[in-house]
Parts: structure tokens; C-alpha cells; sequence
């Protein structure tokens, strides 16, 4: 079946701090803020991070429709279902750089037998990340 939609998959998050998440994931992981839209009630109604040409949206924890389906991490160290994996360049360096803002690095950076290197570890509120080289749209 051939696909003619044009798609771009953008992991979605919730925080119960998403204010201090934004902070903490632009300066531990590089993002930069592209849109960040305040609630009435002194939280995150949504927001837009870039990182290249990739994006994750994310949002204050609160009761609406959605967030019957989508809630923050019950618990830091808590089992996960799914986890963006991000490409950057310097895998060494972002290790470096999330550990020292205090990110749980779950497995350290390391060669992965398909290729490139790869690390994962865990934000502030406990979401799982997996920073890499390895480019499956490359085919160098």
C-alpha cells in the first residue's frame, strides 16, 4: 500500500511542571523554545520545542478531555510504553551536558551494533529519552 499522506510524528508529553520542564529541557537537552502558550491558571496549555528540525509538544497536567488518556509519569522510575529517541550529533557531549543538569542516565553512552551511539536516561518528572547518532534515514 503506498502512503500518500504527508506525515511528521511529534511525541507528545505531559508535566505536572511543565514551565520548569521547558526551562530544564532546553538547557539539559538543547531545545529551544519554538511556541510556549499560558493556561488561565498559571500553567503550560501548550507548547512547541524544537531541536533541529524535530519537535515535541507538551502541556501542564489537568482535567480535560485528553488528559483521561495522557497523564504525567505516575513516578520517576516508573515503567514507560513509549520514548522519543532524538539524533544529534555529539552523543558524547549531550551525555554530558543532561547528566550535569541532573539527568538519570539510565545507560551511558554507547556503539550500538547497527550503528552509531546511543544513551537513555530520564528527565526531571521521570520521562524517558533516547539521544543517539545513528540516522536511519541516512544510507551512507
Amino acid at each position: 500500500m503506498t502512503n500518500h499522506i504527508r506525515a511528521t510524528i511529534m511525541p507528545t508529553l505531559r508535566y505536572r511542571h511543565a514551565a520548569e520542564a521547558i526551562d530544564w529541557l532546553c538547557e539539559a537537552f538543547g531545545f529551544e523554545r519554538h511556541r510556549v502558550v499560558e493556561d488561565d491558571a498559571g500553567g503550560i496549555a501548550h507548547a512547541q520545542l524544537t531541536l533541529g528540525n524535530g519537535m515535541v509538544m507538551l502541556g501542564s497536567a489537568r482535567e480535560g478531555e485528553f488528559d483521561r488518556w495522557q497523564v504525567p509519569m505516575p513516578a520517576r522510575e516508573a515503567p514507560v510504553t513509549q520514548s522519543p529517541y532524538v539524533i544529534v550529533d555529539d552523543v558524547d557531549a549531550h551525555h554530558r551536558q543532561a547528566a550535569a543538569m541532573g539527568a538519570t542516565v539510565l545507560m551511558p553512552p554507547e556503539d550500538q551494533p547497527y550503528g552509531g551511539r546511543l544513551y537513555s536516561c530520564r528527565d526531571l518528572e521521570g520521562h524517558l529519552w533516547n539521544f543517539g547518532s545513528y540516522d536511519p534515514w541516512r544510507t551512507d
